[in-house]
């Protein structure tokens, strides 16, 4: 997020708020002869628009503007980053002193009948300051409090690729953000108390149940026949068990019962027509999102399952043709073993060039190719006594289907780094299935190449790749584990393949 133009929004937003409640200011007084307040006629006092409302209210509301803009642009953010503290702690101050002196001296104008109520007029003035700089201590409280969530909301913002938890806090955030907007404005207005209590119970009940209903309840009514009519049932139900504990808690707060149904009255339509529709709108715009990109991650890991052989796909024909060129020319030469690597390489290069591009292929053709990537393999080391290969694959696998070149990877990663010409190497297969079950292991020694190697630059598909494969074709249908010792490297794969 870019803190730059988030301040433009900020400031434009506060100053569109400050020129309207000037101009309603400016509105009120064409009405302002017929308009007298009840507490100055009560009081005997003589109201004047200008100097009693006008005026006092045009310094309030400025005092705010001004105090909104110091703090969130000047002041605050410097603290947060802990730089310059004393300065601006003596701003922090000095702001909360002078904004709650200028409000406390325009009360004395729009309350003026309060003066009439106490029989010495200390006491009076004392009551007007009090409540000033009260109201001026919330004031900064609450700026504070802005400042601290909008750089928790732009620090979850730039982490976009956090967990689900941290998608959580980032919407709570957002809601409390939202709930601090609401008190501002509130307080800007000079409402009454029970106005605020009342705002933070309905917005907190909202906020609580739309986070509830995103990442628990909607996901658990997916296999309704009816989802939405189910959500919206237990969202109903879910309103009303709300009801008792939030009317009572406003009401214990306000100290006034009546705040029971006052805040029921605004809760429960809030829940049914905004939280209910909203939490399903995101849910459902979220999850079409993720599908979208899910399918384009798969799209991409079978791609890149595929870049390795990319070479052997240039000019296929040509290919096929010199392979079988060769095949002729080595039987014509007795070169038995040299025809059998051709004619396998060839059946490599079909499974290649064909099946390896469909999302899903019978588990026997994948099969054929790790058979046939074992047996050239064989070839070339089949002149040594010391290197051992043993495979115990099983061959009845016709009803299950695999996604291409899944398994070939751990056997690839075996001969590159298990097979030495001059030292005793070992490598063992194994694979079984037991229902929809496919248990693969892959057991070899380990030897470091030599520089000259050519095979040491040759990285193959990478079990990183594979990882990420599994994961998108077999998200919660798969077990990997791998272990690595001195000597040995030990793969284990299970597969759900339902």
């Amino acid at each position: 997020m870019n803190i730059k133009d988030l301040n433009k929004i900020e400031f434009w937003a506060a100053s569109l708020i400050y020129g309207c409640a000037v101009l309603i200011l400016i509105s009120n007084g064409s009405n302002a002869h017929t308009q007298v307040p009840d507490q100055f006629k009560n009081a005997g006092i003589e109201f004047s628009y200008v100097s009693n409302y006008f005026i006092p209210e045009l310094f309030r509301y400025s005092i705010l503007y001004f105090s909104f803009l110091l703090l969130n642009f000047c002041c605050l953010p410097p603290l947060y980053r802990k730089s310059n503290i004393g300065f601006n702690t003596a701003i922090l101050i000095a702001t909360y002193l002078i904004s709650g002196l200028v409000i406390s001296i325009t009360q004395t104008y729009t309350k003026t009948y309060v003066l009439s109520q106490y029989p010495d007029i200390d006491d009076a003035y004392n009551h007007i300051f009090f409540q000033g700089f009260t109201y001026s201590a919330w004031l900064v409280v609450l700026i504070c409090i802005y400042v601290a969530l909008k750089n928790l909301l732009i620090y979850f913002t730039d982490n976009k690729e956090g967990s689900i938890q941290d998608r959580m806090k980032l919407e709570i955030v957002f809601g409390l953000a939202f709930w601090f907007v609401g008190m501002l404005l509130w307080l800007a207005a000079g409402v009454d108390f029970e106005v605020i209590i009342c705002w933070t119970f309905v917005v907190m009940a909202c906020i609580f149940t739309i986070i509830y209903s995103i990442y628990y309840l909607i996901p658990s009514v997916g296999s309704a026949v009816r989802p939405y009519r189910t959500y919206y049932g237990k969202i109903t139900l879910i309103t009303i068990l709300l009801a008792v504990p939030v009317g009572i808690m406003a009401a214990l707060i306000a100290g006034r019962g009546e705040l029971f149904i006052v805040v029921n009255l605004f809760q429960i339509p809030a829940q049914l027509c905004l939280s209910a529709p909203l939490a399903w709108y995101i849910y459902k715009n979220r999850n079409e999102t993720e599908q979208e990109i899910f399918s384009l991650k798969k799209e991409l890991g079978k791609s890149d399952a595929s870049l390795g052989f990319l070479k052997s796909q240039i000019n296929p024909h040509f290919l096929f043709n010199a392979l079988n060129t060769l095949y002729g020319t080595a039987l014509q030469e007795n070169a038995e073993r040299t025809g059998e690597g051709i004619q396998k390489l060839g059946d490599m290069m079909r499974f290649m060039l064909q099946e390896n591009m469909q999302d899903k292929i019978a588990l026997s053709r994948d099969i054929d190719y790790l058979n046939n990537y074992i047996e050239l393999q064989k070839l070339r080391t089949s002149l040594s006594v010391d290197i051992v290969i043993s495979t115990q694959i099983e061959e009845n696998f016709s009803p299950l289907q695999i996604a291409p070149m899944l398994l070939i990877p751990f056997v690839e990663n075996a001969f590159k780094h298990g097979i030495s010409l001059q030292s005793p190497s070992h490598i063992k297969v194994t694979l079984q299935t037991r229902g929809t079950m496919l248990y693969f292991d892959v057991n070899n020694s380990i030897h470091l190449k030599a520089d000259g190697d050519p095979e040491k630059l040759q990285s193959g598909i990478g079990l990183p790749n594979v990882r990420q494969r599994l994961d998108l074709f077999y998200p919660k249908k798969h077990e990997l584990i791998i272990r690595e010792s001195a000597k040995e490297f030990f793969v284990h794969l299970t597969l759900n393949l339902a």
